[in-house]
């Protein structure tokens, strides 16, 4: 069963009511239901019913830690938001019609009403919100206010003209440097671009008005192309980055990345499937060696830095008295850059087992406090340019990985100092939210603008105007996503550039 944090709801009847029943009521709601905690930080999701989980696409454990903004993803220049955040403010009810996003990327509008819940000391504890997709009522309304306008019959005009221009598309796929087919919605391949034939080794006669299953003598009779044609792209949603493996008889193995899509004439998805077919099978490769290098190559100096590190530990202790200052600073100088370079070969061996599946999971029961505490306190005394200051509690044991843990907190107290040189203070705030515990590391630094976002967590990346100023690999963020995925949580980021940044996340407090 969900579990939700106790709180009293004001004015609900004491008699004949029972909170499993209130509870359960909520839970069989058709309107989406959420409860946030306005005694924390950021007023994070503490409950949400299964109603909210259906209208929005996301999971519990994907909600339960978050703002609700982040339901609004981009789109945050809407006057909802600034009337709900002064109804938070002002510990008032609301009623607002709000765009939102799926996890799927999909636009629905919510009708949200909110209010507070109070304790008996009248002090807000809570709010509640109560949502239901109204998506269907705002787009009769555009269609209706599309059809008043005087543009439509020039867009229809213009629209007539693009599907009688067959020309006009068959010389935008030739231009394409990508391999393109469009097909009927029969799957016969109506066209075909120049790249196609090229890499596929067939040429225009075998192909135009051919079935695409029956192309090369059966050649493109692949099941993953199937399940794609047949199962997905009819829920007229693109299908974006399709892996499809397959052997040919002529050219051998090929590892495809499709992309398909409808295209939409008159809001019918009926007419045209387009599909793009990227040939990856020398990137994949290439990117495969470059995985085995990192693994032979970070084995390989682990060995002698191990070495290293040995022996700085033995010249320590056999160093005679009386040395001048400058020698203990630089011999705690080199001690610093040996720990950095081991840090570095650490991640890059996590990324090769992350990359091979190998990377183990070693759980155990763990003071989750104390855990955060002290790697604060390590962090604390490797950085003398900023002051650490942790704030809240959980006061709960949480199993899990405790040195992964570590690590994760490691990198993100590393980059929030790295990343906020001209500021003095990095915050953690620690907090049990539901079944759940949260860790935010925020700094006040140079921030991430909204395109790198996106891209933080991937293998490697660094943003372009980080590179010369702030030496790095791009791997522990990776590393970071990789172990929250591992421990079945969610870890984000909040930052606005040159407002800082806030990475955040969650993992049960039992696996």
């Amino acid at each position: 069963m969900r579990s939700i944090d106790n709180f009293t709801f004001q004015g609900a009847p004491s008699r004949g009511l029972s909170f499993e029943l209130l509870f359960s009521a909520l839970n069989a709601s058709v309107s989406g239901i959420i409860i946030t905690d306005n005694q924390q930080p950021d007023n994070p999701i503490i409950y949400c019913n299964e109603a909210f989980e259906k209208i929005s696409g996301y999971t519990r454990s994907e909600i339960i830690g978050h703002n609700c903004r982040f339901l609004q993803g981009k789109d945050r220049a809407q006057k909802a938001r600034q009337l709900i955040a002064e109804a938070v403010k002002n510990e008032e009810t609301c009623r607002v019609e709000i765009r939102n996003y799926r996890k799927n990327g999909d636009l629905f509008w919510n009708e949200l009403f909110m209010a507070p819940v109070k304790d008996k000391g009248g002090s807000v504890t809570h709010f509640i919100g109560v949502q239901n997709d109204i998506t269907l009522r705002k787009k009769a309304e555009l269609e209706l206010i599309e059809q008043k306008a005087v543009m439509e019959e020039q867009v229809k005009e213009r629209t007539a003209k693009l599907r009688e221009s067959e020309a006009f598309l068959s010389s935008i796929i030739q231009t394409v440097r990508e391999s393109l087919l469009v097909l009927d919605p029969d799957f016969k391949v109506i066209s075909a671009n120049d790249h196609f034939f090229k890499t596929f080794k067939v040429n225009s006669q075998e192909t135009l008005g051919k079935l695409l299953y029956d192309l090369g003598n059966g050649q493109w009779n692949i099941e993953k192309l199937k399940e794609l044609l047949v199962k997905i792209l009819p829920t007229n949603n693109p299908v974006l980055d399709f892996e499809v493996e397959h052997e040919f008889p002529h050219i051998g193995k090929k590892l495809m990345l499709l992309n398909a899509y409808r295209i939409e004439l008159e809001g019918q998805y009926k007419d045209r499937i387009l599909i793009a077919i990227e040939d990856i099978t020398e990137r994949r490769e290439i990117e495969r060696r470059k995985d085995d290098f990192l693994s032979i190559a970070s084995h390989e100096l682990k060995t002698p830095l191990t070495s290293i590190k040995g022996f700085m530990q033995m010249l320590k202790r056999l160093q005679p008295s009386g040395l001048p200052e400058q020698y203990h600073a630089i011999f705690e100088k080199v001690n610093l850059s040996i720990d950095r370079l081991n840090g570095l070969i650490t991640d890059l061996l996590d990324v090769s087992r992350i990359q091979s599946g190998n990377i183990e999971i070693h759980k155990d029961t763990f003071n989750f406090d104390k855990m955060v505490m002290d790697a604060v306190d390590q962090m604390q005394s490797l950085s003398s340019s900023h002051k650490i200051i942790c704030t809240g509690s959980t006061g709960v044991m949480v199993t899990a990985d405790e040195q992964q843990l570590v690590q994760v907190l490691n990198n993100l107290l590393a980059n929030a100092i790295k990343y906020s040189p001209h500021s003095s203070e990095i915050f953690v705030h620690i907090s049990k939210v539901s079944d759940y515990v949260k860790v935010s590391v925020r700094d006040t630094g140079v921030g991430i603008n909204l395109e790198d976002q996106q891209r933080v967590f991937q293998r490697f990346f660094r943003g372009a105007e980080f590179q010369k100023k702030f030496a790095g690999m791009g791997i522990g963020l990776y590393v970071c996503e990789q172990i929250i995925k591992n421990h079945n949580g969610t870890i984000w980021l909040e930052s606005e550039k040159n407002h800082g940044s806030t990475f955040n996340f969650t993992i049960p407090i039992e696996p």
